[in-house]
């Protein structure tokens, strides 16, 4: 596996594996919505609306995974200096935030009609909050330092030092009083939610899992093709 840590086999491995992945996130979108928004039944408490946790409850967990990823390849960065670990935390991070924001926005509908209002500062809801805004101060660490071995290291130690906010985020509805409901899915006497409701969800979850896939692919070799041209350029410049 180090073995793709070098651009020219990661770009190689990467093609290959780019298109069947947009072809499974494809078919697992595809089901997943059909089956989420017109199989799955509607909930006897409520109703229509909790189709939002189709959309929901994937983006929150994927908001999640996609930090803990940065926070991994953060680590390899620091200890192996694996030359693709700092380009696969960079662009991971916008792909985490929008995901964030998308958790954010739909927990804020499915909210308004089941809590009675948009927002709450509960542990969960501020904790979630704090992580989008992690997400931007991570972008903004790599934006402002020009020197990209300095903000790499910068932006590697800010990751793993942020990694506390997610047990708070995963904890928050056992440790305080929320509004925000227990986990239903992920719980150790195993999911709370009927057969109906729970199977397109975890097709959504895969779905959306792929989708990551695609776009951290496709963005890493996107960051290394504009960084291969810079090096080019600069070597131009400097002949």
């Amino acid at each position: 596996m180090f073995g793709l840590a070098n651009p020219r086999k990661f770009m190689g491995f990467s093609a290959i594996v780019l298109p069947w992945a947009i072809g499974l996130t494809v078919i697992f979108f595809a089901a997943g919505l059909w089956w989420s928004l017109v199989v799955a039944p509607p909930d006897y408490q409520q109703g229509e609306t909790v189709r939002i946790m189709y959309i929901h409850v994937p983006t929150a967990s994927m908001s999640l995974l996609v930090y803990t990823f940065m926070v991994i390849a953060s680590i390899v960065s620091l200890i192996w200096r694996h030359s693709l670990a700092d380009v696969a935390a960079k662009v991971a991070a916008p792909i985490g935030a929008v995901f964030t924001a998308l958790a954010l926005i739909t927990g804020s509908l499915w909210g308004k009609p089941m809590w009675g209002t948009w927002w709450e500062w509960d542990a969960r809801l501020t904790s979630m909050l704090v992580l989008f805004f992690m997400y931007l101060g991570y972008m903004a660490l790599w934006a402002m330092i020009e020197d990209p071995i300095k903000a790499a290291r910068a932006a590697a130690i800010l990751a793993i030092v942020g990694f506390i906010n997610i047990p708070i985020i995963k904890f928050s509805v056992d440790w305080w009083n929320t509004l925000h409901q227990p986990a239903s899915l992920f719980r150790a006497d195993g999911p709370a939610i009927h057969s109906s409701m729970l199977t397109p969800l975890l097709i959504m979850i895969v779905a959306f899992n792929l989708l990551f896939l695609v776009l951290q692919l496709a963005s890493m070799r996107a960051e290394i093709t504009r960084q291969h041209v810079r090096a080019i350029q600069l070597a131009q410049a400097e002949g």
